[in-house]
């Protein structure tokens, strides 16, 4: 697949104006307040996979509305001390399936958070999270992008960031854990909550959004018909007279907004190819990024991204701030 986006000297300097609502901070501070109201009760049941180099748990959280979302925990054996945790989001589909799916974060020595997605694990990795919210509201077509989509309070996307939100507060409760050294992470659309949980919660230390989806959504209608973002752009043909609805409640899940809110020192990766993520929706919200941050290209590939390639820069970045 040829270059399609722009040029990279373009991409680096690419940061559009920001279309954000009046209330979008008010929306958010009330969307967390109302999910606080509800105790955490995270409860860590430690369960044998049979792995010899790490303790797993199974975790159980309240999330939005109360409602329970499961993760798993996994701890190096050997540890001295509270260890920086990484809290990882899933790929668009997928679940937590089991821990040995896992084994990155806590062979290099930390403590490891994997979130299920609320209603996904269906498509590839296994979940074990219903969303018991429903289909919110409004017609859909398959997939999760267009739920409640015509008003910001039912959109799926506000349950699933107030999930993350609160997963890092699961995993900062865990006495192994160290609250002051907390990373998010994640590939494609747990790229896209990685930027909305450190955008939402200032105790995150570090990010590392991976090829993210979820950012610049008008853009990326605009450039590729390839899934997910075409589930909106199909709800949008049908629905004509909706357009502008669409995209008022998309701009309070755009990453683009939250990164502006993000302080934490960041990580991003972008495929100069990628169909999926088009390279300037990942740019615009990495060029509205607020704290430090870096970004590693690579040119030939597409939503893969760098791949093992960069899980070793991740592993870099990460031991760098924290050894």
């Amino acid at each position: 697949m040829p270059l399609f986006d722009l040029p990279l000297e373009q991409l680096k300097t690419y940061r559009p104006d920001r279309v954000e609502q009046p209330d979008f901070d008010a929306f958010w501070q009330t969307t967390l307040a109302e999910a606080r109201q509800h105790p955490l009760d995270a409860i860590f049941e430690q369960v044998n996979y049979g792995l010899q180099a790490q303790e797993t748990f199974d975790v159980t959280f309240n999330g939005f509305g109360g409602q329970p979302v499961k993760a798993w925990l996994l701890l190096p054996r050997r540890r001295s001390g509270p260890l920086p945790c990484v809290v990882e989001y899933i790929g668009y589909g997928g679940g937590r399936g089991f821990p040995t799916d896992w084994l990155l974060w806590s062979s290099v020595g930390f403590a490891h958070l994997v979130m299920d997605t609320r209603g996904q694990g269906s498509s590839w990795l296994f979940g074990a999270t219903p969303d018991l919210y429903g289909q919110g509201g409004n017609p859909s077509i398959p997939g999760f992008m267009t739920q409640g989509i015509l008003d910001p309070q039912h959109y799926y996307y506000r349950r699933v960031f107030t999930d993350a939100v609160r997963a890092i507060e699961a995993a900062r409760s865990h006495p192994a854990v160290d609250p002051d050294r907390i990373a998010v992470a994640g590939g494609s659309q747990g790229g896209g909550i990685t930027i909305a949980a450190a955008g939402l919660e200032p105790a995150v230390q570090a990010a590392l959004p991976d090829v993210p989806f979820l950012c610049h959504y008008r853009r990326a209608t605009e450039l590729v018909d390839t899934a997910p973002y075409n589930e909106i752009t199909r709800f949008c043909l049908t629905h004509r007279d909706k357009i502008e609805t669409v995209f008022r409640t998309l701009s309070y899940f755009d990453g683009v907004n939250l990164a502006a809110r993000a302080t934490a020192t960041a990580l991003f990766s972008v495929g100069l190819m990628d169909q999926v993520c088009p390279p300037s929706t990942i740019y615009a919200a990495y060029n509205h990024w607020a704290g430090p941050k870096d970004i590693r290209v690579y040119p030939y590939n597409q939503h893969e991204g760098g791949g093992d390639f960069h899980v070793i820069e991740k592993v870099r970045f990460l031991t760098s701030l924290w050894r």
